[in-house]
């Protein structure tokens, strides 16, 4: 919630009034209690809207709905006035009734006391802003609990002065307007202090000055830009710094920097760092004033994870809402909130860090978290965005890491064996739906025996009829029983519920932009389904993340491989406006020694071919020691070649990546990259260690790529390039080559991080003769 310019909460206006909505003047001021996370079904969107009509026209005739209310509030002292607005859902003149409708699902018993204290607060607010607008000395309230399953009403009714109802909206607005106040100092100077950001990394690097040049124009003139930059030239620092300048020019609110993984955001917030101390050559970050927070998984940072999100359970839900006031002023104050810092101003209020993290969002000049904080369905970030009006520059960090994240967003599937294994945790009222869905398995499974030839993998045209019926009948009853027994502890099936609920929705938009597939394996001595799968592919996700692009006030995607640029422009959905820009390579070519070396590394060839790769390697590994990085398309293929290595070479060093590696063990993996070591280290293409790898100098000097990276020719990938064909008239190259030679681009930027770096590439496929492959290598190459 910004408080200048555009923002949910308050708006600076010409007059020096301050404008905010009764909703959110009660979401700051009038929340209390505790956090209670609590799994409750909710009426949906529309099932609210539908319900707020079908009350109003069950009033009678001379009913006034959706009343427009207004009113001011002046401060004392230096404080300047408020503004608040909104509309109350219903007045009855000749009873003199003022409504706020709420819908809800379930027992009325079981809305939150703090719920209903938040509802009244709104109530009493549109109460005041009535007795106000007319003359009126006292007014009935009267709160209606909507049941959108029975459709019946529960009225609350109380009557107010119209003194009592301006005392109580006097207490939130000053207790709102202080705070406004100190926001919108902060605005002032926070734009100010852009203004006069100086770069902290003076000279520029080369291409590092066209780089930001562009992301400045991009965010002062609001259109999208894609930028494909080499490794090693500060990306983050030529993003962020212009977009950061490029704030108080167009108005923006905030700047989300996105990333895909952990390391991406520890970048960011280097970077972030820097400029914070670069005001004026102050060399001090927290002299800047500019609220940079960090966005932290909910599993990273809870502090009870043996302890349920509400205030019965944990010590820091309890009474959330009565000490968020305190950390919230505390936490605004820190200015620079990465997880240990807000953790610490969290627990020094005793306040959960992960939503103390999720309000200061809205006071946070610029946030740094995961691509799933926007793009995906349930994304905070962009409903916060688009709610609240919010005027925010986006930057997306590795971009070509958004499209196959994208897609999993909107993806689900729904396997035969978990609901076996759910069947018998459910409650006997619902075992019914699940035996039916379960009969929909078999009935599946029998169609398929039936195919000639029998089928155990397929492609749907659309979702089995009778299938998807069965689950949406389970999810339909599923949502009765919570209604009725929301206070129960659910277990199990809970996380159950809201898969088939995930998968459902998808259902509902299926279209050519996915793929439904259906994948069974039999048992034949039983008869029935031992395993099966139905799943949602999706594989153009631009249908589902174009609203998000078009919320952005400017859009910078940016990543050493984002080459050809309407692959990543058709497939995640910016429009067709949108610029790129290939920065040129600051390195020399002389620092690189790239060569091909005819092997095929094909399936059906590589144990032919395995002799003549690994002495490839280990004739390199002679002629120039040092640290190498040896990239696989498989584990299994990385085993083969490891073994063959070792037993014709065995004095060459090795050390490999395992198929599962905590952070410990890729941290070790790494520090065997020593600058005055040698060896070879083993690593599966596209892997942890195939970007986001920094082994400057002498700790890597080479690299050699055994693949071209191609996914693998199965039926699933065979069915994506027909529908890519179809759609875009390159399926192989946005199946396969595209896909492949991102990955190996990837891991060979790993040799040459900065200018004075040189190291050595061996390309370990005659593929790469090919024009096809080769026009999209580097162009600094020199083959």
């Amino acid at each position: 919630m910004s408080l200048v310019a555009v923002s949910d909460v308050a708006d600076f206006e010409a007059d020096g009034a301050y404008a905010v909505s009764v909703r959110n003047l009660c979401e700051f001021a009038a929340k209390l209690g505790d956090l209670d996370l609590r799994f409750t079904p909710s009426p949906t969107a529309q099932q609210g809207r539908e319900g707020h009509q079908l009350v109003a026209s069950r009033r009678p005739p001379g009913h006034e709905a959706e009343v427009t209310l207004t009113g001011t509030f002046t401060g004392s002292g230096a404080a300047t006035s408020l503004w608040v607005s909104g509309r109350a859902d219903g007045y009855d003149l000749a009873r003199n009734v003022l409504e706020e409708v709420k819908t809800f699902r379930g027992a009325v018993a079981a809305i939150a006391p703090n719920h209903r204290a938040l509802h009244w607060a709104q109530l009493k607010v549109y109460g005041w802003l009535m007795c106000h607008s007319r003359a009126l000395p006292e007014i009935t309230l009267s709160l209606v609990y909507f049941d959108v399953v029975e459709q019946t009403e529960h009225p609350m009714t109380e009557v107010w002065s119209a003194a009592d109802l301006q005392a109580f909206f006097g207490a939130l607005c000053t207790c709102f307007l202080g705070w406004a106040h100190s926001e919108q100092t902060h605005r002032r100077t926070r734009d100010a202090a852009l203004q006069a950001l100086e770069f902290p990394q003076l000279p520029f690097r080369p291409g590092q000055r066209d780089l930001a040049g562009a992301v400045y124009r991009a965010c002062v003139q609001s259109r999208p830009l894609l930028v494909q930059a080499p490794t090693g030239i500060g990306k983050t620092i030529g993003t962020v710094f212009p977009a950061l300048r490029a704030m108080p020019e167009r108005g923006v609110d905030k700047l989300f920097f996105l990333t895909a993984k952990t390391p991406g955001r520890q970048v960011a917030l280097e970077a972030l760092h820097k400029l914070r101390g670069a005001r004026a050559g102050t060399g001090h970050a927290s002299a800047f004033p500019l609220r940079v927070l960090e966005l932290v998984a909910k599993d990273k940072s809870c502090e009870h994870k043996d302890k349920a999100c509400h205030g019965q359970s944990c010590p820091l839900a309890q009474g959330f809402y009565d000490r968020l006031p305190a950390a919230r002023q505390a936490a605004a104050q820190q200015g620079w909130l990465d997880q240990p810092s807000l953790r610490t101003v969290a627990l020094a209020h005793t306040v959960c860090p992960y939503y103390l993290g999720q309000e200061m969002v809205r006071w946070a000049d610029v946030v740094v978290g995961d691509y799933n904080y926007y793009f995906d369905r349930s994304a905070m970030l962009y409903a916060l965005t688009a709610n609240n009006k919010w005027r925010v520059s986006v930057l997306v960090d590795e971009a070509h890491n958004l499209y196959s994240r994208a897609c999993s967003m909107y993806s689900a599937d729904l396997t035969h064996g978990e609901t076996v294994d759910i069947h018998p945790a459910m409650p006997p009222v619902l075992r019914g739906r699940v035996a039916d869905l379960l009969n929909q398995w078999q009935l599946l499974q029998m169609a398929a025996e039936r195919a000639e030839p029998p089928a155990t993998w397929k492609l749907l045209d659309a979702m089995p009829e009778d299938w998807l019926r069965s689950l949406q009948r389970l999810n339909s009853a599923v949502g009765e029983y919570l209604n009725d027994h929301a206070a129960e502890t659910h277990g199990a099936w809970l996380p159950f519920y809201f898969k088939t609920l995930a998968f459902a929705t998808l259902a509902d938009e299926f279209g050519e932009h996915s793929l439904c597939e259906l994948d069974l394996a039999t048992a034949p001595a039983q008869g029935f389904v031992e395993a099966g799968r139905l799943a949602l592919r999706n594989i153009v996700p631009a249908h589902f993340i174009r609203a998000r692009v078009e919320a952005a006030d400017s859009l910078v995607l940016f990543s050493a491989t984002l080459n050809p640029a309407d692959y990543y422009i058709n497939l995640l959905g910016p429009p067709e406006t949108t610029q790129s820009l290939e920065v040129a390579c600051p390195f020399d070519p002389a620092q690189l020694t790239v060569s091909i070396a005819p092997v095929s590394t094909r399936r059906d060839d590589r144990m032919a071919s395995l002799d003549v790769l690994v002495d490839t390697m280990a004739r390199q590994f002679e002629l120039q020691c040092g640290n190498y990085l040896a990239f696989f398309s498989s584990f299994d293929y990385l085993e083969l070649a490891l073994a063959r290595l070792q037993t014709r070479h065995p004095a060459v060093p090795i050390w490999a990546q395992q198929r599962q590696m905590g952070e410990a063990s890729r941290h070790d993996f790494l520090q065997q990259f020593d600058a005055q070591g040698q060896g070879i280290g083993f690593a599966v293409l596209g892997g942890v260690f195939g970007e986001g790898v920094d082994l400057p100098g002498r700790r890597l000097i080479g690299a050699f790529i055994a693949t071209l990276g191609l996914p693998q020719f199965d039926a699933v990938n065979q069915a994506i390039s027909q529908r890519m064909q179809a759609r875009f008239g390159r399926g192989y190259d946005y199946t396969y080559v595209y896909p492949g030679i991102q990955k190996v681009v990837q891991a060979a930027g790993r040799v040459i991080r900065t200018p004075t770096d040189t190291g050595t590439i061996i390309l370990l496929d005659e593929r790469y003769r090919e024009y096809r492959y080769r026009s999209l290598l580097p162009c600094w190459w020199r083959l």
